[in-house]
């Protein structure tokens, strides 16, 4: 990855979910960037360190200490030209992807939208206003393709298979409404594919080595299709590759 050509030199970006493992690429891979000014970093601890990331702290499930970090970013950056939502939760402790509709559980399924849908929902409330009017903006939030319904032919997953959807449409209604007060700026969701994550490491065994990506491949592959996004193509669904993926 070379860079993000397509958005303005010494560009802003902000990653919330900077220290997981998709999002921890991300920053690096954005510090590293010469037409990056500045990363915006934000997790609740372990984040990388480098004299071109700025760290800040936000907690998903709480929306002032969001409010209170684009408060932080604004008053150091102004504008914003990227902003990447790289948070998500697909098992916790007992809990685990439930193969019937027997599971479902009520606890896991609202914890499941809290994190999934409703944290990225209010950062793009609170981060799209900061995106600049006169030049090209990207606003993604990091979905999964089993969030696609019209995709779904094996079922199971309930809890992360709706909460991804509903964050698609989310997001989508955002661009909707954003292509009406901001013409230049996109917002998306993103597929990142199999990451060899914490999220993803109980359920590998099934997975071609071939399709099991480190977070600095999925990474980069990402960073790629935001930088050829155009204003035309806000409000969709994108995998790694550039493949638009139905809703």
């Amino acid at each position: 990855m070379s860079g993000l050509a397509s958005l303005r030199p010494n560009y802003q970006a902000a990653v919330f979910g900077a220290s997981g493992g998709i999002g921890a690429a991300l920053t690096r891979l954005l510090a590293a960037d010469e037409n990056c000014a500045c990363v915006h970093a934000g997790a609740r601890g372990g984040l990388v360190t480098s004299p071109k990331i700025a760290p800040f702290h936000f907690d998903l499930t709480d929306e002032p200490s969001i409010d209170a970090a684009a408060a932080q970013i604004s008053s150091r950056a102004g504008e914003v030209e990227l902003v990447i939502v790289a948070t998500g939760i697909l098992h916790h402790g007992a809990m685990r992807p439930e193969k019937s509709f027997r599971a479902l559980d009520p606890t896991f399924l609202a914890e499941s939208y809290a994190i999934n849908a409703i944290g990225p929902a209010l950062i793009a409330k609170h981060m799209l206003p900061l995106l600049p009017r006169d030049r090209k903006s990207v606003f993604a939030a990091l979905s999964a393709r089993v969030g696609s319904i019209s995709d779904n032919r094996l079922g199971g997953w309930h809890a992360y298979r709706a909460a991804k959807a509903a964050l698609n449409q989310l997001i989508r209604t955002c661009a909707i409404e954003l292509a009406v007060k901001n013409k230049p700026a996109v917002c998306v969701t993103l597929h990142p594919g199999t990451v060899d994550t914490r999220l993803s490491q109980p359920f590998q065994a099934n997975v071609r080595a071939d399709h099991l990506f480190t977070p600095e491949y999925s990474a980069g592959r990402l960073l790629q299709v935001i930088d050829g996004l155009t204003h035309a193509q806000s409000g969709q669904f994108f995998a790694w590759d550039g493949e638009q993926i139905d809703f």
